[in-house]
């Protein structure tokens, strides 16, 4: 297991919990939380979307600093023996080109969020602008961080919400979001997740590892028009990460993805699997957690990592070997191998 990371705990803020157990026991048992909002469509109907319901009304950049800190808080807890002033925290967050960004989604954000938590965190902490790819790049800088800067933990996080009306009525524009007009699109959510990760550690009890990863770039995004989508960075991805593990696709056991709804990216997915499985499998189930949270950008990594470690530890998936893949619509793709077993001593 040169390189792996194990994911040794998690915590999540999302629509259908303010817990990683809630969040992950709703999301397994498909419950959403998907409600009209006070914003209208362009058909005079409510937008439907997954808000987190918290205390008070916050909103904007208020609101992801109170759902980050809940959720890194969590993540710390369920994680015995970690130093927050020796662990570095990546944290995701939307994409600087994302319609309706909100200021100060950058080093100033993190430093608000270790002042609401009352922690430092390592200086080597920084922010990832990559939207949903943030957290599959967050473990590309933990690895290096773990085996090439001696940290014993890093903690990876990712906090964004599509509730804002400049950004509603972009993607609307845009025929991007889930209307009384358009059903080809997403429902917009927010949310925030965070896992400590480390190097594994010898033991008989299962651990979730990430074995592999790969990244790929798609030249045919989900806005362009003249470009056939074959889905080469998907694949790429795909096959660099399985490269790295040295398997095939056909070990895997399931899929855990960031698929939110546009067909595009269904496609894209069915596509990616078509060119890289070459044994026949009966069953290789997706899952998508987007179909209870609603579409919440760079939160969606980390939450993936919950959602799988969940599932592992609670013997709910289809098996020990999970596929995770990523895209943002910049034509970013990123692929993750995980899998859930005991670690023997070297």
């Amino acid at each position: 297991m040169m390189n792996a990371l194990c994911i040794l705990g998690s915590g999540m803020v999302s629509a259908v919990g303010l817990s990683a157990p809630a969040s992950c026991a709703a999301i397994r048992c498909a419950i959403d939380n998907f409600q009209e909002t006070r914003f209208i469509d362009r058909g005079g109907e409510w937008l439907i979307a997954a808000s987190v319901p918290l205390e008070q009304p916050w909103r904007g950049r208020t609101k992801l600093i109170q759902m980050a800190a809940r959720a890194i808080a969590e993540a710390l807890q369920s994680t015995p023996g970690v130093d927050p002033a020796q662990t570095p925290l990546l944290l995701g967050v939307a994409e600087q080109e994302r319609p309706g960004r909100l200021d100060g989604l950058d080093i100033e954000l993190l430093h608000d969020i270790e002042r609401e938590l009352g922690l430092a965190f390592h200086p080597s902490s920084n922010v990832i602008a990559r939207g949903r790819v943030s957290g599959a790049v967050a473990l590309l800088n933990a690895r290096k961080l773990i085996y090439q800067g001696g940290h014993r933990h890093v903690l990876i996080a990712g906090v964004d919400s599509f509730l804002s009306a400049p950004t509603l009525a972009a993607f609307e524009e845009r025929e991007r979001l889930l209307t009384s007009q358009n059903s080809n699109g997403f429902i917009p959510g927010e949310g925030a997740a965070a896992v400590v990760i480390g190097a594994p550690v010898a033991s008989e009890e299962p651990q979730l590892a990430c074995l592999g990863l790969g990244f790929g770039m798609e030249p045919a995004t989900v806005e362009s028009e003249d470009i056939p989508l074959r889905a080469e960075g998907l694949t790429q991805a795909i096959r660099a990460a399985l490269a790295e593990v040295g398997c095939g696709l056909e070990q895997m056991d399931y899929r855990v993805t960031d698929l939110s709804g546009e067909q595009y990216y269904f496609k894209e997915a069915s596509l990616a699997l078509s060119r890289t499985l070459r044994v026949r499998k009966e069953f290789f189930h997706i899952w998508h957690p987007a179909d209870c949270i609603g579409e919440v950008g760079a939160a969606i990594g980390p939450a993936m990592l919950a959602v799988t470690l969940a599932a592992s530890r609670k013997a709910y998936g289809d098996g020990p070997n999970i596929l995770c893949h990523l895209g943002n619509d910049a034509g970013q793709r990123a692929a993750a191998l995980l899998s859930y077993q005991p670690v023997r001593a070297a």
